[in-house]
């Protein structure tokens, strides 16, 4: 594939940064920006950043994806999640300029006991997914030609996410629990940066697009459960070795309502691109194996 020049916004993200690191080894030149070089929330400041530039193509990392937060700032999630996205959009269509835009799987109600798929109506049950829903809206009416991805539980090397911090409290602990009544499938940035590289130049989608890893959906505590079990047979000293259910309801902790069952179906992908994720738990086996590996 010919290298492209790409923006990446939210470069410092777990998603952004494996983007900007993947795609750099195979040549693209990248242009980062991160929350601390560009606030989202400025839209004067987008503007007057990505006008003057020249790029091939723009993915957009960045959001506001505190779920809790969002539901008492509403106008700050609007602006980040939605305005942002728009006006991001309207700039690479006046550049020609390819735009891919990253959403959530938040976006569904959590109702349906399927896969949802790009057809499936949206229905947010809270201000987070109110907002990204908008973004979705926003990109499509100023940029027809752009992509928003739908993703979720998304994991990766450059971050922290729930299977590293159920690892963490493995070694620290025995007492272990997650979330037994949600579902999602879980999707590994390493495998984002290969499965949407052809949507940068080669593949023309627009509208949306579903991505995660395959294998079918799991819950929280299946997917820590998976993590370390892996993690037990490589070997590493855990004192925590079950992960014991919770309902969403117990925990009080939360202010926003949660869809229950969001599993996504990447049949689109397939369709557009040949290309077949692998399974979350092969995606899941690399991550532990590589982290229990790194030094430190």
């Amino acid at each position: 594939m010919k290298s492209s020049r790409i923006v990446i916004l939210g470069s410092g993200g777990r998603l952004g940064a494996a983007l900007s690191r993947e795609w750099s080894a195979a040549g693209d030149e990248i242009i980062g920006f991160t929350h601390a070089t560009l606030d989202l929330g400025d839209l004067a400041a987008v503007r007057a950043a990505l006008a003057p530039l020249e790029f091939d193509a723009l993915v957009n990392c960045a959001a506001l994806t505190n779920v809790d937060y969002c539901e008492s700032h509403a106008e700050e999630a609007q602006r980040i999640n939605a305005d942002a996205v728009g006006l991001v959009g309207e700039i690479c269509r006046g550049k020609s300029a390819r735009c891919l835009h990253i959403s959530t799987d938040y976006v569904f109600d959590g109702e349906k006991t399927t896969p949802y798929t790009e057809s499936d109506p949206a229905r947010p049950l809270g201000l987070y997914a109110a907002s990204k829903l908008a973004g979705e809206e926003a990109l499509a009416a100023a940029n027809p030609d752009a992509l928003s991805i739908r993703v979720s539980w998304v994991f990766g090397p450059d971050r922290p996410s729930f299977v590293d911090q159920i690892l963490k409290r493995a070694h620290e602990t025995d007492e272990l629990s997650a979330i037994a009544d949600k579902w999602a499938v879980p999707t590994y940035t390493l495998d984002v940066a290969q499965l949407i590289r052809p949507f940068l130049r080669e593949v023309s989608a627009a509208g949306l697009l579903h991505l995660c890893n395959s294998g079918g959906g799991c819950t929280w505590q299946e997917y820590g459960q998976f993590a370390l079990d892996c993690a037990t047979r490589l070997g590493a000293p855990l004192k925590g070795r079950q992960v014991a259910p919770l309902k969403m309801a117990d925990l009080k902790a939360f202010i926003a309502k949660r869809p229950v069952n969001t599993v996504m179906s990447t049949e689109r992908l397939t369709e557009l691109t040949g290309l077949t994720p692998r399974t979350w738990q092969d995606a899941v086996e690399h991550h532990v194996r590589a982290t229990l590996q790194r030094p430190g």
